[in-house]
């Protein structure tokens, strides 16, 4: 199933929206959507499942080698500094998503706010889907423009596109940014995510300058 849609996405990237239509039009718009071409986002999931989270019931774990472990709330983190920004998604397969408005909460503040060890190396995510994983090391973690993000598109995140509350690290590819996010830890090693034990980059850098652009700190 992995190298069919393999060889169906070099179709989407050799051919575009043509090739997506035709297939939405024979497969069904849901297994088409996994393929690159045109500026929409694919929907998917690793193991076919969207997991539903309500902002009551949201929790982010963060543990490892910090000094004070939490669990916030989805409450918790709307009542931290908001970052906005505007920036693309780019598939690591070809299709990209310019100017997509982001809402959230730096990954660096989260770090301050539980004390980091400084013997801590990277920091690993986890998904409510139970099969997504992801990593950063510790330097990339801090950038600013890698988000815990609630809002996209001017809207809370929805569901398929991994709200109430998704990883987003605009300097990467989309892989990297780990939708349901669920837990952060702090570790003393690199821990390649799902994605990579399949194949793909540890450290998943945009070609070129197709990150973040327009950031906008703000405090709510």
């Amino acid at each position: 199933m992995f190298l069919g849609l393999v060889g169906l996405g070099a179709l989407g990237v050799a051919f575009g929206g043509a090739v997506q239509s035709r297939l939405a039009r024979v497969l069904g718009s849901g297994f088409a959507g996994l393929l690159p071409g045109g500026d929409h986002f694919r929907i998917y999931s690793i193991n076919g499942e969207f997991p539903v989270i309500s902002t009551v019931q949201y929790r982010l774990t963060v543990s490892g080698l910090v000094e004070r472990p939490a669990s916030f709330t989805f409450d918790d983190l709307l009542a931290m500094p908001r970052t906005s920004m505007v920036a693309a998604f780019q598939c690591v397969t070809g299709w990209r998503v310019p100017d997509v408005a982001w809402e959230g909460v730096t990954l660096a503040h989260l770090l301050e706010r539980v004390g980091v060890h400084p013997d801590a190396v990277a920091v690993t995510f986890e998904s409510y889907d139970g099969a997504d994983t992801e990593s950063l090391t510790i330097d990339q973690a801090r950038l600013p423009d890698v988000i815990v993000a609630y809002r996209m598109l001017d809207a809370p995140i929805t569901v398929e596109h991994g709200g109430p509350v998704r990883l987003y690290v605009a300097p990467m590819y989309g892989y990297k940014s780990l939708k349901w996010l669920s837990a952060i830890r702090v570790v003393d090693a690199v821990e390649p995510g799902y994605w990579e034990r399949n194949g793909y980059p540890v450290n998943g850098w945009l070609d070129g300058s197709t990150g973040a652009t327009n950031p906008n700190p703000s405090l709510t």
